[in-house]
């Protein structure tokens, strides 16, 4: 029923790969026929529509069949990565889940059950529709995760318009919608799907050559490692035809080393978010960071420099926190921009920005500028109280190769200045030898 048109796809492309993993193709029919055995496994084990299901695991055979199995069957589906054991608890607790399947990196698979039919008003309003659900969790990378509640056929609709699909890495994770959105965008084009597993830089370009991928999804923070390493030259990177990066702001710097590495790949800015989903978008150009969002279902305003927008497929609220709706349906993001004209440009998190004697800084700005120095792998701008202009802008900066962080701090400062307004360059400088992202590949701005 909520499927049928996908898996008229999967029938008309039966012949076709639509899964390669390990090394071994997966056709469309194989993909039907598992989602059709799945489907008889979730009557048989007396798993009914409404009930809240954990599933854990990453874009294996096995996980992708049996997560649109349980979005037919009208199940609230609660995805999480393998590679994540110490969110797990927190999640399937704060979701509620009654039962849950496993897959690990070998697509072996257990079950089990967790606790009776629990209640939230957003899952009676599933309940009461007989729809399937989704539950998503916020990357927590500026606060607590929150847990947002979909209403599976609201961000379902969006496949059913036919488009392109390249052979495609499946690089975000199966617990956030940018890696689902791939998923289902790419399967309901017939087209083909790479998971991978190891994201460091180097894997995934080797992965690049290895399949032909044509379209490499990913984040900034990503494509600046790879850029730093230089792991793309080392790979036959040829048959890319197009980048997309999304999920955090994209440093100015990165996407001119980017353009200068990729002279033949097209750039594509995203957007999209937990709450809402992916919105259509279009740069300006290939080396702009100002783009064009919005599309059908959606529509945007900013007010106060903030972004807002309202959407059909929103979700239905939160389960650990409150609505954050207006009362006439629009989503306040948080995310601080500029315009120019249709276009927007996304400066980072209202709650990032740093209030310098009044003046507004924009972290993302800053970092951007640090990046370009030498033996610089990752910098995180921030903010720090001070008593005569309210907050002073300070630096943490990750090296590629030791040196004296005197001597440093003197050149940052001495590079910021000849390029940025005085009341922006850092004041304080901190070298830190631990990573700065998340293993999703996202600063992490705690």
């Amino acid at each position: 029923m909520h499927t049928d048109f996908l898996k008229e796809i999967f029938r008309q492309n039966s012949s076709a790969s639509a899964i390669c993993w390990a090394d071994t193709a997966y056709s469309y029919a194989w993909l039907l026929e598992h989602v059709h055995e799945w489907e008889a496994a979730l009557d048989a084990h007396g798993i009914k529509g409404g009930e809240v299901v954990g599933l854990e695991g990453d874009f294996t055979p096995q996980t992708i069949a049996l997560f649109l199995a349980l979005i037919e069957k009208d199940c609230i589906v609660v995805p999480h990565n393998f590679s994540n054991t110490r969110e797990r608890a927190y999640r399937y607790e704060t979701a509620q889940v009654e039962r849950w399947f496993s897959f690990n990196e070998h697509d072996e698979g257990g079950a089990g059950v967790v606790s009776q039919q629990q209640s939230h008003s957003l899952y009676d309003t599933l309940r009461e529709r007989r729809h399937p659900g989704l539950v998503l969790f916020t990357s927590g990378s500026s606060g607590k995760p929150k847990a947002a509640v979909h209403d599976f056929l609201g961000l379902l609709e969006k496949f059913k318009v036919s488009r392109r699909a390249l052979k495609t890495i499946n690089f975000l994770l199966f617990d956030h919608w940018g890696g689902l959105n791939t998923m289902l965008h790419t399967l309901s084009n017939a087209g083909e799907i790479i998971p991978v597993y190891d994201r460091n830089p180097e894997a995934v370009c080797a992965l690049i050559e290895k399949h032909s991928i044509e379209l490499l999804p990913a984040s900034p923070t990503f494509l600046n490692l790879m850029l730093l390493g230089k792991s793309y030259s080392r790979y036959d990177m040829s048959s890319l035809r197009a980048i997309t990066y999304g999920t955090e702001p994209m440093p100015m710097s990165t996407l001119s080393r980017l353009r200068e590495a990729f002279p033949d790949v097209r750039l594509h800015q995203t957007y999209g978010l937990i709450e809402l989903g992916v919105l259509r978008s279009k740069s300006r150009d290939d080396e702009s960071l100002w783009v064009k969002v919005g599309g059908e279902g959606y529509e945007t305003r900013v007010v106060d420099g903030i972004l807002h927008i309202r959407a059909q497929s929103a979700m239905l609220g939160y389960l650990n926190a409150p609505n954050p709706f207006t009362e006439d349906g629009w989503f306040i993001t948080g995310d601080s921009v500029e315009t120019d004209g249709e276009y927007i440009k996304i400066l980072g998190r209202k709650s990032e920005m740093i209030n310098v004697g009044g003046d507004k800084v924009s972290p993302s700005e800053i970092e951007s500028v640090i990046q370009e120095l030498d033996n610089v792998a990752e910098v995180t701008v921030y903010g720090e109280k001070h008593p005569l202009v309210g907050n002073i802008v300070c630096a943490k900066v990750r090296l590629l190769s030791p040196e004296d962080a005197k001597a440093f701090s003197r050149r940052l400062r001495c590079f910021c200045r000849q390029r940025l307004q005085g009341y922006k360059v850092p004041v304080k400088v901190s070298l830190v030898t631990s990573e700065q992202h998340t293993d999703r590949f996202k600063k992490n701005r705690l």
